[in-house]
């Protein structure tokens, strides 16, 4: 029987490394090991070089998993990793060498997450974002209740804007030789459900699942799905 491998979570812009909490529960009741990563959000390329670092200290099998802008993170993270067995895209971009998010979320109509944003500079030079307070529960996860909503805005995590405008930087992107699974929601505000199928099927996903009323945070509102997703590639690298 092949190694058990370890997942490892890779949160994207405006969340954090515990909105993975309900799909972890999950996982541990099927057994399945899991790290969730706190993505810097600072570029791509430094990004993925942290990744790589933890994938690194696990020192096993890895089932790579990307939210949002953590697909950009896990394309470049992975390319040319043999550790990694398995990518999971949830809501998540799959870019080509060169496509940035900020290109891919504006590659069909859809996203209104522009009007919400707030920038403004840091002393690493340029600007970073976040979602306002007030726009935050219908922008990113409307199919959760506000109470929540309004926690998850004041723990998001900022992105920058070099984070969003990098291209992928690799030669290859690691979905063009590892499989991948993708699982998104049908009303995302962020990366429209559009630009998501189009990315899964340029992959040549090997199981596509958008959920029909879904938000951008499927991961906190659809754990069950997002779970099955990441099972679903556990059981081929478990062969």
């Amino acid at each position: 029987m092949s190694e058990q491998p370890v997942v490892v979570l890779v949160h994207g812009a405006f969340a954090e490394s515990a909105s993975w909490n309900r799909v972890i529960q999950r996982l541990y009741d099927h057994r399945l090991p899991a790290v969730a990563a706190a993505n810097p959000l600072r570029s791509v390329e430094g990004d993925a070089a942290y990744v790589r670092d933890v994938i690194s200290g696990i020192d096993r099998p890895v089932i790579l998993v990307g939210h949002s802008y953590g697909g950009m993170v896990i394309s470049q993270a992975a390319a040319g990793n043999p550790a990694v067995r398995a990518l999971v895209y949830v809501a998540a971009f799959a870019p080509e060498p060169g496509e940035s998010a900020l290109l891919l979320s504006g590659k069909f109509e859809g996203s209104s997450l522009g009007g919400a944003l707030v920038a403004y500079p840091v002393a690493s030079g340029g600007n970073e974002f976040r979602i306002a307070e007030d726009k935050f529960h219908h922008q990113f996860c409307a199919d959760l209740d506000a109470g929540e909503a309004a926690l998850m805005a004041a723990t998001q995590r900022p992105v920058t804007e070099r984070a969003l405008t990098d291209g992928l930087t690799a030669s290859e992107p690691a979905w063009r030789t590892t499989p991948s699974w993708f699982v998104h929601g049908e009303r995302d505000l962020n990366i429209p459900a559009a630009a998501l199928r189009f990315m899964a099927e340029r992959a040549g996903s090997r199981g596509t699942h958008e959920i029909a009323g879904a938000s951008h945070a499927i991961a906190a509102s659809q754990p069950d799905a997002v779970a099955a997703a990441i099972l679903d590639a556990a059981g081929h690298v478990r062969g």
